[in-house]
């Protein structure tokens, strides 16, 4: 049997619950309250664990020396530490978590993920969903820009980085050649943005993207990627991007997949998030998934902790009738 990991939902979305607003919008998105409210920070992540998640992502994403030094007007070094502080709001949430299951322990200390989003992230101009600045910035150019959030992640304490939401074969390459060579032995995963069943946000062939990383990896010596995948995409699109990669290959060269997908709403800027009353639960789509190769199942923009509840259920289900066959 397979294991499959089960990872939180959409952080922001979540956290709304307890900030009492929307955070779509804000330059800083939810990283401007790892400075305003770490408090409710704290309980988004505790949200997760009690329904179920087996990993939990630092929320990070947006946070950027950049970001910070222009929205917050902080220094560097006080960028950093807020980024440091706010990976261990989630180490304390899990320990907290932990503390009140000893009762019962568990078979798995949950992950603690660094989430690690693509460098178009603070540019606000929404390159992230286009992988644009590829052909304008330098391979160099990206890492610098990761390094320092990378490594505040790694001294406050993560297992794993997410680099997440990445648009273009430029920038993942990039950061795998650094993982490589300046990180050999920190396990990541990478997960793309995908602008349609096929191909990333830039234009790439997925399949090609995947298969090549993964390839390079292997070539590089690196057993640490862990697996590669999509996220922040909707969640129709899943299935034939996960075919594209694994579906010809037999199960031991299979590539291993991560998914969290958004809850099938669509955003503009006018709207906001529309058509949730349409929405196939993701749920639904998790048996097939795990099928091709999903080896991480979890949640991005408007999935809440109760979506990653049923995630979990359906996860779980599809394990015990294999066991069957």
């Amino acid at each position: 049997m397979n294991q499959v990991t089960v990872l939180d939902g959409g952080f922001a979305t979540q956290l709304s619950v307890h900030v009492g607003k929307s955070i779509d919008g804000d330059p800083l998105w939810s990283a401007r309250f790892n400075a305003t409210d770490p408090n409710a920070v704290f309980k988004t992540h505790l949200d997760f664990l009690e329904a179920g998640a087996e990993a939990i992502m630092t929320n990070t994403y947006q946070a950027s020396i950049e970001g910070y030094t222009e929205y917050l007007h902080l220094t560097e070094d006080t960028s950093l530490n807020l980024i440091k502080s706010t990976v261990r709001v989630a180490q304390m949430a899990r320990n907290h978590f932990l503390a009140k299951k000893s009762d019962a322990p568990l078979t798995t200390i949950p992950l603690l993920v660094a989430s690690i989003g693509p460098y178009g992230a603070h540019l606000h101009d929404g390159s992230e969903y286009t992988g644009s600045y590829s052909s304008e910035v330098s391979d160099d150019t990206i890492q610098k820009w990761h390094r320092p959030r990378i490594d505040a992640c790694l001294e406050a304490g993560v297992d794993i980085l997410g680099i997440e939401t990445i648009p273009c074969k430029m920038e993942a390459e990039a950061l795998l050649d650094m993982m490589c060579e300046e990180y050999p032995n920190v396990r990541f995963w990478i997960s793309f943005q995908c602008k349609d069943n096929l191909h990333l946000a830039n234009g790439e062939l997925f399949s090609e993207t995947v298969n090549s990383l993964w390839a390079k990896a292997r070539a590089m010596g690196n057993p640490n990627l862990i697996a590669l995948g999509v996220n922040c995409v909707h969640p129709q699109i899943v299935t034939p991007l996960f075919k594209s990669v694994n579906e010809k290959k037999p199960p031991a060269s299979r590539i291993p997949l991560i998914v969290y997908p958004n809850s099938g709403e669509v955003y503009t800027v006018e709207e906001g998030w529309q058509g949730k009353e349409d929405c196939v639960p993701l749920e639904h789509y998790v048996p097939q998934w795990i099928d091709l190769g999903a080896r991480f199942i979890g949640g991005c923009c408007r999935t809440y902790a109760r979506d990653i509840k049923r995630i979990k259920q359906a996860v779980n289900a599809h394990g015990n009738s294999d066991d069957h066959h």
